[in-house]
């Protein structure tokens, strides 16, 4: 193992610990993996989040064939076609977090956007979320359905980093594990806000978010 793929299994970890402690993962849901040369490295199949050991991550080649460690996340599939279509991406996190499956069982904001831009943060590190529809877990329709997605926003010239699984939890992906975790972070704590103002809190106006386009580079 040379010391680029040590210290990504110990971002892994330390991220994961960190989501756990936090609420944002509990018990065994979620998975994290992070693209290494020519394959993947992902947590495994039914692990905690809050206790992950970096040797026990699995590692498996870029045709998703495992090479070592625990039996990889049954995601894997998914995690494969996001970074197939979206190539900036490093890291993909799935987490199960309260406030954004909340949402859903509520009814999100609208299919496109499960929320309104409410902040200048959430338009400018988050963006765009679409909601894919309810799939049982580990669905390789659900793969397919993302790529879509990652596809025609990409053409729209708004690439998204993000999708919202019906029930189940955000997928978020990024160049690093940290910038990834700051997705998520800031997409679940929005849904937060929205909920906890009643979903009745004014979006910003398109102005303000020209601004944020302008000053900022936003994709919105």
């Amino acid at each position: 193992m040379n010391e680029s793929e040590s210290s990504l299994r110990e971002s892994i970890c330390r991220v994961g610990r960190s989501l756990y402690q936090r609420g944002y993962v509990h018990a065994t849901a979620g998975n994290i993996s992070v693209r290494v040369g020519a394959g993947f490295i992902i947590t495994p199949t039914d692990a905690c989040l809050g206790d992950l050991q970096p040797d026990l991550l699995a590692a498996v080649d870029d045709s998703g064939t495992q090479l070592s460690g625990e039996p990889a996340s049954k995601t894997l599939a998914l995690h494969r076609r996001i970074y197939a279509s979206a190539p900036e991406a490093g890291c993909v996190i799935h987490t199960h977090s309260q406030h954004l499956v909340a949402l859903t069982l509520q009814g999100v904001w609208q299919p496109d956007d499960i929320l309104p831009p409410l902040t200048p943060y959430y338009v400018m590190k988050v963006g765009h979320v679409p909601l894919v529809p309810y799939h049982r877990p580990g669905d390789p329709q659900v793969a397919e359905l993302v790529a879509g997605l990652i596809e025609q926003y990409a053409s729209r010239g708004t690439p998204i980093r993000a999708v919202m699984l019906d029930r189940l939890g955000p997928n978020v992906w990024h160049r690093s594990v940290e910038q990834a975790s700051a997705v998520l972070e800031e997409l679940e704590e929005t849904a937060r806000l929205w909920l906890a103002c009643g979903r009745t809190a004014q979006a910003l106006t398109g102005q303000q978010i020209q601004q944020l386009r302008e000053s900022f580079g936003a994709v919105w």
